[in-house]
């Protein structure tokens, strides 16, 4: 309504399905008359609208409307709508990176492990939209379920972990409830962080857990990080699972790649990726 009150030709598509924020990306990719895409919706549907646009020069703006909001998030956009509406009258733009993990885009971060797992939990029961809460049973069934397989990563060709774990790969700093995980992310650098936590136990995981809640589990030795371009995650095992913003990943072995400057995206001047407290609150309202 703010668009079409100051006199801009607005063409409105309502997503059904996550195929079609693609689809409806696509279009709009392809439109000369076409100046600006927003999104309105979770990290889903912003990825999916993110493919359609890769690669082409429409500038993508966000309108946060999901649970997590992981990519609206580091972007600096909060729960207030004059954010939006200040983004979009300064004009101000970044380059996006995209994952490319077996050939799927995702835009913030892949999870190998325990979150797939709970994320896979989490899909089978959903019916409609979700909240926070909705993750505390996957959680917590998971956490006293949840076996501790290999996992193999290699980063541009060099394996540097064998072994039970946790890995990470993305393309923002922070994860579920603001915590900094891949702490160093950059989403326009042109490189993929990878965090690998070495876990074999429960002990281990409430361990990882605490550390980075303290935003110092980089500093351990059972922590691995490192940056690349391509990615591989495998594991002699089945049944690992995986996820990518949020959303059941491919199964493994996944490989990972990073597709520099995919999408410009408009963001606020000046504005940092919100932190665990303001995340939280939030969350309850």
């Amino acid at each position: 309504s703010f668009l079409i009150a100051n006199g801009y030709d607005v063409r409105v598509s309502l997503t059904g399905s996550l195929q079609d924020g693609f689809n409806f990306a696509q279009e709009a990719a392809a439109r000369a008359d076409c100046a600006l895409v927003v999104v309105v919706g979770g990290d889903g549907v912003v990825r999916e609208v993110a493919d359609g646009l890769k690669e082409s020069s429409k500038p993508l703006l966000i309108v946060p409307a999901g649970t997590e909001n992981l990519l609206a998030n580091e972007l600096g956009f909060d729960e207030k709508f004059q954010t939006v509406i200040r983004t979009f009258q300064e004009g101000f733009t970044r380059w996006l990176d995209l994952g490319i993990a077996n050939g799927k885009s995702f835009t913030s971060i892949a999870g190998f492990g325990f979150d797939g797992q709970v994320v896979t939990l989490v899909s089978r029961q959903r019916r409609g939209n979700i909240d926070h809460f909705d993750y505390l049973s996957p959680v917590w069934r998971t956490f006293w379920a949840y076996r501790y397989m290999p996992l193999k990563v290699a980063v541009d060709g060099q394996e540097i972990f064998e072994g039970p774990g946790l890995a990470f790969v993305g393309n923002i700093s922070r994860y579920a409830m603001g915590l900094e995980i891949l702490r160093h992310a950059d989403f326009g650098d042109g490189l993929l962080d990878v965090c690998i936590y070495k876990c074999a136990s429960r002990v281990h995981l409430v361990k990882h857990s605490v550390m980075t809640l303290m935003k110092r589990h980089s500093r351990f030795s059972d922590v691995i990080y490192k940056q690349g371009r391509e990615i591989t995650v495998s594991s002699p095992a089945s049944g690992i699972y995986t996820e990518i913003d949020g959303d059941p990943g491919p199964s493994l072995p996944v490989n990972i790649k990073i597709l520099p400057h995919a999408i410009n995206v408009m963001v606020p001047a000046g504005a940092k990726p919100a932190g665990i407290r303001t995340r939280i609150l939030r969350a309850i309202g």
